[in-house]
């Protein structure tokens, strides 16, 4: 038998995985932005916040809607150290100079796919969730083979993820347009770059996948 990354979802073996949707990084007054004038920051970041406003967004709820009514469990991993000061962190974010401090505003998932009951979110303080959380114990918990992911920051958190789960054995599905980063080289690229790893799908390859279920 031939094996292929390009298989259809199968419910109850599926999970959506938000990454790092969280006020921190995607909310204008996160702390990812402080000091930064509104000039520099329309200069460095409107295109992105364009962006995330106006399509991803609404991608990402069009998914998270259309994955709960399909019965697949919604789980999210936010930046947020375990700690008040951050000791935890790995030494590439200490070196970056961030710390979204345990139980802070800034480590909560946005309001626009805020969790719904007891859906999983995880806090993380490196680049991959596979490196800092449980994540992979609980996949396997909860039976899941093939991963949905969608989030923040494409070529960073995105892509790390993705590579990782790939490694322990999961089939990973990147829904292309619920995902961003800062500009759209970089976007281009990761979306280029990644693709080795995992099926790329669209949110609207996506939704009439799942309405096929």
């Amino acid at each position: 038998m031939k094996l292929s990354r390009n298989l259809p979802l199968v419910a109850a073996e599926s999970a959506l995985l938000f990454i790092d949707v969280q006020n921190f990084a995607a909310h204008r007054d996160g702390a990812e932005f402080d000091g930064l004038s509104e000039e520099d920051f329309v200069e460095e970041y409107g295109w992105f916040f364009d962006e995330l406003n106006t399509r991803v967004f609404a991608n990402m709820q069009a998914i998270q809607t259309a994955c709960r009514a399909a019965r697949i469990e919604v789980m999210y991993t936010t930046i947020e150290s375990l700690t008040l000061d951050g000791r935890d962190r790995s030494l590439d974010y200490k070196i970056t100079g961030f710390n979204v401090a345990k139980g802070s505003w800034d480590g909560k998932v946005v309001d626009q796919i805020a969790p719904q009951g007891d859906e999983i979110v995880l806090p993380k303080s490196s680049s991959s969730v596979f490196v800092s959380t449980h994540i992979d114990y609980v996949l396997r918990n909860l039976g899941v083979k093939q991963l949905v992911i969608s989030g923040l920051i494409t070529d960073q958190c995105v892509e790390s993820a993705i590579r990782d789960a790939c490694d322990l054995g999961y089939l990973v599905t990147q829904v292309t347009d619920a995902c961003l980063t800062y500009t759209p080289e970089r976007q281009a690229n990761s979306i280029t770059t990644v693709k080795g790893y995992c099926r790329q799908v669209t949110t609207a390859e996506l939704l009439a996948e799942l309405e096929s279920l």
